[in-house]
């Protein structure tokens, strides 16, 4: 009987171990996880407050603006649609450049820019990040849509 009260015991133990490990591990990847919105969703405040998160799309030409220290930067994203100013303070990678690809990381600041921590660029003439791609052919595609729909029918709004 004492033998069988060990196993059971010793069975309980390892299954709270076990869930305390799984715990442990499911908030350390959740605390690292960052969700990538586009400009357009940004601006129809589906951007988490307060919470990390990446935004990516095309450098806006003409929008970088650098400050007299150096390391501290000012551009525009846009996926054609919609723009956001993001705020850097550090260095960026070489390929940044105006009209290429990138994605930024960091908050969505009070004023409606945002201030990234980390900002990624392309990494070859033909790359860009899947999801912002995806970003700038949806925007393309319903500014598309928009422009061959007459203005005078009622069907010239498009619903989405």
């Amino acid at each position: 009987m004492k033998s069988r009260h060990k196993k059971l015991a010793l069975i309980g133990g390892a299954l709270a171990i076990i869930g305390i490990i799984a715990a442990l591990v499911l908030n350390a990847l959740n605390s690292n996880i960052a969700l990538y919105i586009t400009p357009t969703d940004i601006a129809a405040g589906k951007a988490p407050q307060d919470k990390i998160f990446r935004i990516g799309g095309m450098v806006k030409e003409g929008s970088i603006k650098r400050q007299a220290d150096g390391v501290t930067i000012a551009f525009i994203i846009t996926d054609t649609e919609k723009d956001i100013t993001v705020n850097y303070k550090g260095i960026l990678p070489d390929l940044f450049m105006e009209g290429k690809g990138a994605v930024a990381q960091g908050k969505l600041v009070a004023d409606g820019s945002f201030t990234a921590s980390e900002v990624l660029a392309k990494h070859d003439e033909n790359y860009m990040p899947p999801e912002a791609a995806q970003a700038v052919n949806d925007a393309q595609a319903r500014a598309a849509a928009g422009a061959k729909m007459p203005e005078t029918s009622p069907a010239a709004k498009p619903t989405y």
